[in-house]
């Protein structure tokens, strides 16, 4: 077992994170609108139905389930939850809004109290515990009036919606939250619109026009919530949110090395160039020709936005790294967050075959960072797994404390490196709703909650083995992995 000396600043945020649309449940109470996320079914053939080219977003009960309606019922448990991460020892704790509970349809002009008072709830009961909220505005869970109606984010209109939206919520709690981001895994739309962009198939996602055309829209809709958030606390931090897979040429061919260049600006850099640099990068003309992209409806003030009202940090999620292999004629494939790629023989996978790199992550946060100069924050690393409970339902799941462990280590390697690290959330602190599947079974959490993919269970939480594993790695700012 490693007993590496790591090495955190003073303040360093240490938490967990989650997804309104994966936990609250809840999906039709006071007032709360219906989202994209409660139009998608669950099971592993959810990506594969999402991407159909008939799916529009459609609710069928009588063909589907939905575990999003109900999730683990956080809603009417946050108290409940809230405590035990404070018994875990959290400083921090990343959260999402759902959109619909404030504007149920998106396109309102008048925000449902309602849903405002639920999260001065959630909020007031962080800060009771000293437990710092860190907010997601946008967290694949826009309304989904405004992906039928409008086509979800290729339609300009949905950049004055943002905006009231991001007004209401940042105006209300901005004296109280300090850290926030605007979207969610905002570049996950280069392999899969359907979350952050709202679009699918019937509706244009197929088109790489409509994909561009709507980060564009997503970039100047962040500016201004930048700009807003500012102006009403000026202390306040604002970031962007990427996945970001630490990407390999499976050799030296210099095609693989072009192609690896390629693909770390495609699906690494685009998005963080707009919203960190608040300007387009050079390659851009490259990826438009590639795509067949001819130009971008951009507005008279847009790139002035971009420029001057940039994020303050970049929040990023690592689950895994790619490796990339042009040359090759037959493909050892591997899935893997959105974004796949060949089989690296070096690396062990999880039950879901994401490939497991903790080194990744150090050379992942060394090339932000050398990049940007700007603070990290890891708002998403864990793994997935099937836990096996006991009579008690005690989860002896020492591969997650491994994972954890090592993926701890990396960071402080990095942070020794001269990288500017803010915190660490890991994902699913709670077990919920997978994102990916709609499966319960896919369990990230400390936390055990008894509820199977067919909506059965109690719902009852118990802590794991690695609750109290974190909760020394926590007291310990880092220091204690054992």
């Amino acid at each position: 077992m490693s007993t590496k000396t790591t090495a955190f600043p003073k303040g360093f945020l240490w938490g967990g994170a989650t997804a309104a649309n994966q936990l609250e449940g809840a999906y039709r109470s006071d007032g709360k609108g219906l989202s994209v996320a409660d139009a998608m079914p669950g099971g592993k053939q959810r990506f594969q139905i999402l991407g159909s080219d008939t799916f529009n977003w459609e609710i069928d009960e009588d063909k589907f389930i939905y575990p999003n309606h109900r999730g683990i019922d956080h809603y009417h448990r946050f108290k409940e939850d809230i405590a035990l991460f404070a018994k875990m020892g959290f400083n921090c704790y990343r959260f999402s809004i759902a959109w619909t509970r404030i504007f149920p349809k998106g396109d309102e002009a008048t925000p449902n109290e309602a849903g405002l008072k639920f999260y001065d709830q959630v909020i007031d009961e962080c800060l009771k515990h000293g437990i710092e909220p860190v907010i997601t505005i946008s967290h694949y869970e826009m309304p989904l009036h405004l992906a039928k109606e409008y086509g979800g984010w290729k339609n300009r209109q949905m950049i004055d919606f943002f905006e009231n939206y991001a007004t209401v919520v940042l105006t209300r709690y901005g004296k109280k939250v300090k850290y926030w981001m605007t979207f969610n895994e905002i570049n996950s739309a280069f392999h899969f619109p359907a979350l952050s962009q709202g679009m699918v198939k019937a509706t244009g996602a197929g088109d790489y026009r409509n994909v561009f055309q709507a980060w564009h829209n997503q970039f100047v809709a962040s500016a201004k919530a930048v700009k807003i958030g500012h102006e009403i606390n000026p202390d306040m931090q604002i970031g962007c949110m990427i996945i970001y897979a630490t990407t390999y040429s499976i050799d030296a061919n210099p095609i693989n090395q072009m192609a690896t260049l390629a693909q770390n600006q495609e699906f690494n850099f685009y998005c963080t160039d707009a919203q960190v640099r608040g300007e387009y990068p050079a390659y851009q003309q490259r990826m438009f020709d590639k795509y067949g992209v001819m130009e971008l409806e951009i507005g008279e003030d847009d790139l002035e936005l971009m420029k001057k009202h940039t994020v303050d940090y970049i929040g990023f999620s690592y689950y895994m790294s790619s490796a990339v292999n042009e040359t090759a004629e037959e493909e050892d494939t591997v899935v893997g967050n959105l974004l796949g790629g060949v089989r690296n023989p070096f690396l062990e996978a999880s039950e879901w075959g994401w490939q497991i790199d903790p080194e990744g992550l150090r050379i992942a946060l060394n090339e932000l960072y050398d990049r940007y100069q700007k603070p990290l924050f890891i708002v998403e690393n864990g793994l997935g797994a099937i836990d096996k409970v006991d009579e008690n339902f005690y989860v002896e799941d020492d591969y997650r404390i491994d994972y954890l462990r090592r993926h701890i280590e990396a960071m402080s390697d990095a942070v020794k490196d001269g990288v500017d690290l803010m915190g660490y959330t890991p994902w699913g602190c709670i077990d919920l709703v997978s994102a990916s599947t709609g499966e319960m079974s896919k369990r990230y959490g400390f936390i055990y909650v008894d509820l199977d993919d067919n909506g059965e269970g109690t719902m009852n939480r118990y802590e794991k083995k690695s609750f109290n594993w974190y909760k020394k790695v926590i007291e310990t700012n880092g220091q204690d992995l054992k």
